[in-house]
């Protein structure tokens, strides 16, 4: 049984939807995509026509970034809030995102992004 869905979202483009009830703690999805070195993820936004700077890259703490565009899956569209449901966590090269607390079937999820001024973030 499917647990979660992609689909239009009010928020931003496309969005990930829960289908079942998800428990706090509860571990969802994996961000999923080819790894890659920093630069080889600024050659590829170069070159690439993204839109007002949007990309499925999800930065790593060892210099490398999850690029979500390349093997990716329906993590990618997982949106930010500043008050989100779920949270990332990376464990060695993976990134899984978990529940923050209770959701309910037809909720959407969101991650904290945590952009910052500079222009540095998990995911952008």
């Amino acid at each position: 049984m499917r647990r979660f869905t992609v689909r239009t979202s009010p928020v931003h483009g496309r969005g990930v939807f829960a289908v079942t009830q998800m428990s706090a703690g509860e571990t969802i999805l994996e961000y999923k995509g080819e790894l890659v070195a920093w630069k080889e993820a600024q050659r590829r936004y170069e070159r690439s026509a993204a839109e007002d700077g949007h990309t499925f890259f999800f930065d790593l703490d060892d210099g490398r970034v999850i690029d979500g565009a390349q093997g990716g899956n329906s993590a990618r569209w997982v949106n930010h809030s500043c008050e989100p449901n779920c949270e990332s966590e990376q464990q060695g090269s993976r990134v899984f995102f978990h529940a923050l607390r209770d959701i309910e079937p037809g909720e959407e999820l969101f991650i904290d992004y945590r952009l910052s001024s500079r222009g540095v973030g998990r995911r952008r």
